[in-house]
């Protein structure tokens, strides 16, 4: 703000310069307004172009006065604008714009409130999956973590509308509200939900009171990390190598997948309205079927060979790296 207000003052101080030259040379030369200017800017810019006509004393004395003003407030407003641009105010403004700029252009993407614990942890999985996505934080510890990691991000109130149209939030696929108040996930999912109709609605919760209350306010799935983490640790007491296992299963530290989900709307059209069998997944790549998700979001595991692969309906299935790599070679 100091800095800002500096270089308001050292524009100020250049229309009083050149306001005290015009009025002075119309008083003291008894020039027009014409005159006036042309005599004050030749003296200010010092070009040393001629004058319009001999001067006195009196206009010598007024015009050293004027190039000695000038040349101080010349002086002071390089001092300004120099110590504003050192600041990085300039090119930080014009970095966030043409960020903002690719934010718009984005497709399909996940929108995340906050970057704290959890939404930290959210962003890393994205990123481990070379999903798009896009952070809204106003912390300023925060927003300076997110630029050193070159994350896309909204410097804003997730709770407002603002902050969530400028995340393109009508473009996007998903949106994982992380904040701590349930009160202000609330208000997100509510707004979220305005704005986009169709997309998935991703809310964190601390409190069982709070879960109805997002369902009704739009959220299609809600998280306790409190009861999660207390599920998962006593899991590891009472099956602690199916735990293990099933932590292989997702993602291995070499950032590979085990597990696919395949969206059936994104086959070859004539896959559509046949069976599992028909997509022959495992000769073609090696991977197994093991779920299967209905356009009634109803999950079967272990599907059925012979289960139609109907619209909007997705495949889960199980392999080793290479043979998902595989998979999405072929299909």
């Amino acid at each position: 703000m100091i800095v800002k207000a500096k270089l308001y003052i050292s524009l100020l101080l250049l229309v009083t310069v050149l306001a005290i030259g015009i009025i002075g040379f119309i008083i003291i030369s008894n020039d027009t307004l014409v005159d006036a200017v042309y005599m004050t800017i030749i003296t200010m810019s010092t070009v040393g172009f001629g004058t319009l006509h001999e001067l006195n004393q009196t206009e010598k004395i007024f015009t050293i006065i004027l190039i000695i003003l000038s040349i101080a407030v010349y002086g002071y407003s390089v001092t300004a604008l120099t110590e504003y641009l050192a600041k990085d105010n300039f090119f930080q403004l014009l970095k966030y714009k043409k960020m903002q700029q690719k934010i718009q252009k984005l497709k399909n993407h996940t929108v995340v409130c906050g970057y704290g614990r959890n939404g930290r942890q959210a962003v890393v999985r994205l990123k481990k999956f070379n999903m798009p996505y896009v952070v809204i934080e106003k912390d300023k510890e925060l927003l300076e973590e997110l630029d050193r990691n070159n994350i896309l991000y909204i410097e804003g109130d997730a709770t407002g509308d603002e902050a969530l149209e400028k995340a393109a939030l009508e473009n996007a696929k998903s949106l994982i509200t992380a904040l701590p108040s349930d009160a202000d996930n609330l208000f997100v999912v509510l707004s979220a939900r305005q704005i986009n109709k169709d997309f998935t609605i991703i809310s964190r919760a601390s409190n069982e009171s709070s879960c109805s209350k997002l369902m009704i306010a739009g959220a299609t799935n809600i998280i306790m990390p409190d009861k999660i983490g207390g599920e998962h640790m006593a899991s590891l007491v009472v099956t602690p190598d199916l735990v293990e296992f099933v932590e292989k299963l997702t993602i291995t530290e070499e950032c590979s997948t085990n597990l696919e989900e395949i969206a059936i709307n994104d086959l070859p059209s004539e896959f559509l309205d046949k069976t599992i069998l028909d997509l022959d997944v495992r000769r073609k790549s090696g991977c197994t079927v093991i779920g299967f998700k209905t356009s009634k979001n109803e999950y079967i595991i272990n599907p059925e060979a012979t289960t139609k692969l109907e619209p909007n309906s997705n495949l889960i299935v199980l392999g080793r790296p290479n043979q998902i790599k595989k998979l999405r070679q072929v299909l």
